[in-house]
């Protein structure tokens, strides 16, 4: 059994799980020889770090979109730009 530290700041937390997925829940901790709870806390931790760039992009974003220096083009111009990619009269993009 590997040993294992504990996080001093940890919280307890309830977790509903289906049933199958409690079933691969137990076998990964069987033969990763964690328990249960560090799988459920790492899973957790791994999802915060794939998505919680998303939030941060989009308030980057509004802010951006909210500053005095911000550009916009219409839809129908940067519509009628896409239309003409791939043709022989393909347009430079609007500013």
């Amino acid at each position: 059994m590997k040993a294992h530290r504990k996080s001093a700041a940890s919280k307890t937390m309830t977790l509903r799980l289906d049933t199958m997925t409690l079933k691969r829940l137990d076998q990964l901790a069987e033969v990763t020889e964690r328990s249960k709870a560090w799988l459920a806390a790492q899973a957790v931790k791994d999802y915060l770090e794939l998505n919680e760039w998303q939030t941060q992009a989009i308030a980057a974003a509004v802010k951006r979109a909210d500053s005095r220096s911000a550009r916009f083009v219409d839809h129908e111009k940067v519509s009628a730009w896409l239309d003409t990619w791939g043709t022989s009269q393909e347009r430079k993009p609007p500013l």
